[in-house]
């Protein structure tokens, strides 16, 4: 029987670890905490987007960086595989909006229990607060050394150790240091699908506001770089929120100078329609000043930052407002402009961009092409996509490509 070493005992080291276990393996997993799935549990505030829904082409054009390396063990583990896996472990799950899947509880322990079930059911043995320091290739064998003194000889390792994103949850990049031991490139890392600090006054002003059915636009030197309907909101330092984090994507590791977001409030209504909207409401407001007369179309918090951005006198009765005041209105409506000033920093993002290069990884079996026996998986590898559970679901067939793939040796 092959010993196989699992570093990790995140999203895609359980899976890896499953997997193996499966195929006959024994298989050991070594994780730095005192629990599994740190950061499963704090996905999607709690409530645990663990995949989406939706076809293998959709997963691979939401893979940001390096979407072809994906085809293969998205193939070989798809969306649908982990929805039959984790019901198969007693664990309901739903699907909402946009395809995202959640367990029915929205609770995301309910995920780490089911992955538990099956590393329980295939005799996986799981080492807590055991951090590694170092790992040498012996002839055949990996020996790996831990902080707490203990060594352990495997035939096969598995580095699951993530990025640095959420560095609480013990991502603290150990992976790449491991990597680049054994040889492997490492590519820059960034924090992706991260908030946005805005340099606008009027953001403060917004603080806490939530806008849903908006369309967001990224420009930098008058070219869009990014476009999408969703939610997102505001905060004292500037905007989060998934339209955020997603459009953040595209600007991790690049230059930002020059880039602007807009903010379409009302995509459903084209100029002109949203014009006739708003000679409705001011027909019926006729006789109130300005400030008084747009409740029914924008939320509370925001008609002093549109009224001042507009340019109308907020006491102006309606009656009195100008055709060419009206337009300015419709414009601000459909273009509130703010500033990008930087990203958030790795305790906000979500995932890591950048990490092993995949040229030196087999993305059929994510083992090195470098060192024979050795398998990076999940988001230590320079794999990103945006949200919606597709980063998750590079975590399950990743790791699960990695362990069917372990050979006996």
């Amino acid at each position: 029987m092959s010993k196989v070493g699992v570093i990790g005992g995140g999203a895609a080291g359980m899976m890896a670890a499953i997997s193996a276990a499966m195929n006959g393996h024994e298989v050991t997993i070594l994780e730095k905490n005192e629990k599994l799935g740190k950061k499963i549990f704090i996905t999607g505030k709690g409530r645990c987007n663990f995949t989406n829904a939706s076809s293998v082409e959709e997963h691979i054009r939401n893979c940001i960086t390096n979407p072809k390396f994906m085809i293969s063990s998205l193939n070989r583990f798809t969306p649908d595989d982990v929805i039959v896996l984790i019901e198969g472990a007693g664990v309901r799950t739903k699907v909402e909006r946009g395809n995202r899947a959640f367990p029915s509880s929205d609770h995301s322990s309910d995920i780490i229990k089911a992955l538990k079930y099956y590393l329980d059911m295939y005799n996986v043995s799981i080492m807590f607060n055991c951090e590694v320091n170092d790992i040498k290739k012996d002839d055949s064998k990996f020996v790996v050394n831990t902080k707490n003194k203990n060594n352990y000889s495997f035939d096969s390792l598995v580095v699951a150790t993530g990025g640095l994103s959420y560095q609480s949850t013990g991502s603290t990049g150990d992976g790449y240091v491991f990597a680049k031991a054994l040889g492997h490139t490492i590519l820059k890392q960034y924090p992706s699908l991260v908030p946005l600090n805005c340099s606008d006054e009027y953001i403060k002003e917004l603080q806490g506001l939530s806008l849903k059915n908006v369309s967001l636009s990224l420009k930098q030197n008058d070219k869009v770089i990014y476009s999408d309907n969703g939610e997102m909101m505001f905060t004292h330092f500037g905007v989060t929120g998934p339209l955020i984090l997603s459009s953040s994507a595209l600007l991790a590791g690049k230059d930002i100078s020059n880039v602007t977001g807009h903010i379409d409030l009302k995509p459903a209504l084209d100029y002109t329609k949203l014009d006739k909207r708003i000679l409705r409401d001011f027909d019926e407001f006729k006789n109130k000043n300005f400030a008084n007369a747009l409740g029914k179309l924008l939320p509370k918090k925001l008609i002093p930052v549109i009224i001042n951005k507009c340019g109308i006198d907020q006491y102006k009765k309606v009656n009195e407002i100008t055709r060419e005041e009206r337009s300015n209105l419709v414009k601000t409506i459909k273009d509130l402009s703010f500033t990008i000033s930087g990203l958030r920093g790795y305790n906000e993002a979500v995932v890591t961009k950048g990490g092993v290069n995949v040229k030196e990884i087999n993305p059929k079996t994510m083992e090195s092409k470098l060192v024979p026996n050795l398998y990076f998986v999940g988001e230590v590898l320079d794999l990103d996509s945006f949200t919606g559970g597709f980063n998750l679901q590079i975590a399950w067939s990743t790791g699960y490509a990695a362990g069917e793939s372990i050979s006996y040796v």
